[in-house]
């Protein structure tokens, strides 16, 4: 199992909230971990400038793949491959960076404004971390 960020440029949460709700995160053929997504990785969901909160958490369902006419159907963006969301929780109110960082032992700059499907792997989780139990739970603000 890995870990990741899934950043959506622009701090648009409304679009964010579609893609969770539909539980579809589109991924395009230029990302660079796309192929390393895989069912059961975690991932934690990033608004970038100006908002910089997490506002969810999720399991991948499914390795990245073309939608499938029904997903293509549904899916919110207008990317035509992505991943499916499974397990997904929702933050409200969204969590700050420093405070996710502080629970995951993730040390390092905050994601920037990148495309709608940047990924970027966490490569320093501790087990006891609480986003990546079994349970969902939203990290306490400090």
């Amino acid at each position: 199992m890995a870990h990741y960020i899934f950043n959506l440029a622009g701090g648009d949460a409304s679009r964010a909230t579609e893609f969770l709700r539909a539980k579809m995160w589109g991924v395009g053929a230029e990302e660079a971990h796309g192929v390393a997504l895989a069912p059961g990785d975690l991932i934690l969901v990033y608004l970038a400038a100006p908002a910089r909160k997490f506002i969810a958490r999720a399991e991948l369902a499914s390795a990245v793949h073309d939608w499938t006419p029904p997903e293509a159907q549904v899916y919110p963006g207008d990317l035509t491959s992505g991943v499916l969301l499974a397990q997904v929780e929702e933050w409200d109110p969204p969590v700050p960076m420093s405070t996710v960082l502080a629970q995951i032992g993730q040390a390092g700059p905050e994601p920037t404004s990148k495309p709608v499907s940047y990924v970027s792997p966490l490569t320093s989780m501790r087990p006891r971390s609480r986003w990546q139990s079994g349970t969902p739970t939203r990290p306490a603000d400090p």
